[in-house]
This record gives C-alpha cells, structure tokens and sequence, in this order.
C-alpha cells in the first residue's frame, strides 16, 4: 500500500511542475491546498482585471450595435448601387440599349397625412398623461392639467380629419 501511495504522490508532484513549467506562475489553481494570502490577493486582481473587459463588452452592445446597424444598412445601400453602376457600364460596354428604369433615381415613398391617426395617437397621450399625473398627485394641484396639451391638439388633428372628408379617395375604376 505504501508503494501505491508514494507514486499516487510522485504522480502528483510531476503533474504539478509541468504545470507550473507550463503555465510559467499565470494560473490560478492551487494543488496542495495551502492558501495563502499572495494567492488570494491573486484571484482578486484576476477579478478586477476582469472588470474592464465586462465594462468594455457591455458599453460596446449599448452603443456599438446601433452603430453596427447602420454600417449593415449603409454596406448594403453601397452595394446595390456599385452592381447597378456594373451592370449600367456593362450595358454600355456592349452596346445595348441602357433600359431608362436603370438610369431614373427611385422617387421616394410618399406616406399619405393622416389626421386621423396622429390625432388619435395624441388623444390617447393626452388622456393616459392626465390619468397618470392626477394619479401620482391624488388628482390636486393641477398637474394632470399638462395632458390637457396633447390632448387637445390631438382632438384638432381629429377635427381636421372629419372636416376634409374624403377628397383624397379616388373614385374606383369602372366594372368592366
């Protein structure tokens, strides 16, 4: 028994110089189980080492994604148009006819005004500032009077939409 117990400890004893060799003293592992205070100053400075990483790594997902985002969008744009500039001096080079769709600027999308939906949007603004501020304050004072503002030019954009009508409708196409 005694043979087996002192290779047991021979083994550990070539394990842990080749790792020491290894590793050079940058790791953290204790063997023999003696813990001193050098080695839990050490596993401390790990810790805060480990802060400015985290930091690092947490600012750059807050702000650098958005960034990110947009680099994607304007990479993309970019390249659309650098292979419709290809194809366009393609064309040219062989001589066919460039098709006018290729040369023209896309007009831009043309979002109809709605009065009807910025007017119910700053209705229910209004009145969820007016309930949430008279509910903060038990309703004294006159602070819920500020959701009056929304509300009230929410309630003209309303008027507005009724007032016009439909004029912007184009009658449909005759049945055939």
């Amino acid at each position: 028994m005694t043979a087996s117990v002192s290779s047991g400890s021979n083994l550990a004893d070539r394990l842990h110089q080749k790792l020491d060799k290894k590793l050079r003293g940058r790791h953290g592992i204790v063997i023999d189980g003696d813990k001193d205070e050098d080695d839990l100053d050490k596993l401390g400075k790990v810790g805060e080492d480990m802060a400015i990483p985290i930091v690092a790594i947490v600012f750059m997902s807050i702000f650098g994604a958005p960034v990110l985002i947009v680099a994607v969008i304007l990479y993309f744009g970019f390249s659309r148009t650098r292979m419709q500039h290809r194809t366009i001096r393609m064309l040219a080079e062989k001589g066919q006819p460039i098709p006018s769709g290729l040369l023209a600027t896309p007009a831009p999308a043309v979002r109809q005004r709605s009065d009807m939906r910025r007017g119910v949007v700053l209705t229910m603004v209004g009145i969820g500032l007016m309930v949430w501020l008279g509910a903060v304050n038990d309703w004294e004072g006159g602070a819920w009077s500020l959701g009056l503002i929304p509300f009230l030019i929410g309630a003209g954009y309303l008027i507005v939409w009724k007032l016009e009508g439909k004029k912007d409708i184009s009658s449909p196409p005759p049945a055939p």
